[in-house]
């Protein structure tokens, strides 16, 4: 069965590795720009966001270490306690592994269900550790930043899927 949002006569070219990694890469550097105050609080995981597209969408090609490794870049560049963006895309991966194939099967705005808590999940794990290191709670708002992100995913897949079409041959019209 064909993804929804996806044309039943399209078949998309393979992913290149390079595009991924230029995701991801991208994504970091969203992150690590400065937000104003009012954005802070709405900003939402693009690393996150990146790595459960991918896990989702080539389950194959973005796996644990991938999303270890970026959780570790993650904490690093935060200056917070290391591993705990690490734990938590990592987790983030699992479920994103093991609900590929769910996932892509519902339209868009299904798929939109089953991300935002995934996501939450993650914004929970971070504020999990955060809190048993001492951190002060920041407030539901906190959580705004993972329904603002699971607001991205369909302009996320549509442009992250440009690359794999087919350009139209001098036959398709």
């Amino acid at each position: 069965m064909q993804p929804r949002d996806i044309a039943p006569h399209e078949i998309l070219l393979p992913v290149r590795p390079a595009f991924i990694a230029f995701t991801l890469i991208a994504a970091l550097i969203v992150n690590f720009l400065p937000w104003s105050e009012p954005l802070l609080a709405v900003k939402p995981d693009f690393v996150a966001l990146v790595v459960l597209y991918w896990c989702i969408q080539q389950p194959r090609r973005l796996g644990f270490a991938a999303a270890w490794l970026m959780g570790l870049t993650m904490d690093i560049a935060d200056g917070s306690l290391l591993g705990q963006h690490a734990l938590a895309y990592s987790v983030l991966a699992f479920a994103g592994i093991v609900l590929h194939r769910r996932v892509l099967m519902f339209t868009m705005r299904n798929q939109i269900l089953h991300v935002i808590p995934i996501l939450l999940l993650n914004d929970l794990i971070v504020l999990v550790i955060r809190k048993l290191a001492g951190a002060d709670f920041p407030g539901p708002v906190y959580f705004v930043g993972s329904l603002f992100a699971g607001a991205l995913w369909p302009m996320m897949c549509f442009l992250f899927k440009l690359p794999q079409r087919p350009t139209p041959g001098p036959d398709d019209a």
